[in-house]
């Protein structure tokens, strides 16, 4: 009894005081000057320095598909990163939305 009194309380510390986070899968279109100004190199920096798994890869429309994987925090963080990108990129335009959670070891270019 006593140890699932204790998993209790540190569930509801979490809870209160964030100490949890979930694991989510976003996919991001990045439209604009994106191809040719080290976008996915930059994504792939990007994700790494936070954490994340996924992919970025040019599309022939000349878009950049970017799918991110891990923590919460850090896919916001990259989300509000794509909107800008690279200092040579030009974002015209970036659409988000959540996906099902994928497993992904770590962030491809492609």
């Amino acid at each position: 009894m006593r140890s699932s009194g204790a998993i209790f309380k540190f569930s509801y510390f979490s809870l209160m005081y964030g100490a949890t986070s979930m694991n989510v899968s976003y996919m991001a279109r990045v439209s604009g000057r994106v191809q040719g100004v080290y976008f996915r190199a930059s994504s792939q920096q990007i994700a790494i320095d936070h954490g994340l798994s996924g992919y970025a890869k040019n599309l022939a429309d000349g878009d950049v598909e970017v799918l991110m994987c891990g923590e919460e925090t850090e896919v916001d963080v990259m989300l509000e990163w794509l909107k800008h990108g690279p200092p040579d990129a030009e974002v015209a335009n970036m659409e988000k939305k959540q996906v099902q959670w994928q497993e992904h070891h770590f962030f491809a270019i492609s």
